[in-house]
């Protein structure tokens, strides 16, 4: 009896325990327009389109043709030499145009960490920098 106890109790906690585990799964259908919309696939010539459309966009803005101007290079030539790249050379610019950052550095973000580190570090009593903090030592 005592024997029959004991594996019935190990049983019921393992089954408690892998109750968790147990997941339900439903299944409905889906369009394929709404498998590439979730993936994020569009047809190719479609997301060479926008990605052309974003850049041409871009040389339209005031600011960027003044730019372009300074360097001696015309908006109608930009888009020349847009309207010439592939179009997986025009995904690529769009997407680093998208990436890039607005300042073109970050250099703050270098700074402050600097000061953090700094900070920490005199704090703890390897350096005396900062007149305004106590060391735990």
């Amino acid at each position: 009896m005592k024997r029959t106890h004991r594996w019935l109790t190990g049983f019921v906690a393992a089954c408690i325990t892998y109750s968790g585990a147990i997941s339900s799964a439903q299944a409905t259908l889906i369009g394929t327009e709404e498998v590439a919309a979730a993936q994020g696939m569009v047809s190719a010539d479609l997301q060479a389109d926008q990605a052309r459309a974003q850049v041409n966009a871009l040389l339209d803005r005031a600011d960027v043709a003044q730019a372009l101007a300074e360097r001696g290079v015309s908006a109608d030539q930009a888009r020349a030499r847009v309207a010439a790249l592939s179009d997986f050379e025009v995904a690529h610019l769009a997407k680093t145009l998208d990436e890039a950052p607005a300042g073109a550095s970050d250099i703050l973000g270098t700074i402050v960490f600097i000061f953090v580190l700094l900070l920490i570090t005199d704090i703890l009593g390897f350096t005396k920098i900062f007149p305004f903090t106590r060391s735990v030592r």
